[in-house]
């Protein structure tokens, strides 16, 4: 079984910082996902967008640090959106009772 590496592409927008996720967000690659955050996760003058289109796997570390994020960037009341959701993560999210608390951002937003 080959397991897909962790990756982070960062992209910034007039009105957002995106990051695209793609591979496997488990606690191996938390130090890597911490620092990629570390560099944006307070600018609330822009939107913080997280894009899992290619994420493969999460775990109960990764879903904990979305779930920091999410109470971090309400707490600045800053614009906070998950987009492109994979159905294995969303279901994932569904279980662990996140989904409700997640804004799923569209195209037109950022």
């Amino acid at each position: 079984m080959r397991v897909e590496q962790f990756q982070i592409v960062q992209e910034k927008t007039k009105e957002a910082y995106i990051l695209h996720l793609s591979g496997e967000l488990d606690l191996s690659v938390v130090p890597q996902m911490r620092s990629a955050l570390e560099l944006v996760i307070n600018r609330a003058d822009k939107t913080l967008i997280l894009n899992l289109k290619q994420l493969k796997y999460i775990d109960s570390t990764g879903i904990g640090i979305i779930v920091s994020v999410l109470k971090l960037r309400d707490e600045l009341k800053a614009p906070f959106f998950v987009r492109d959701i994979p159905p294995t993560i969303g279901r994932m999210f569904d279980l662990t009772g996140i989904s409700g608390y997640l804004t799923e951002g569209k195209e037109d937003q950022a």
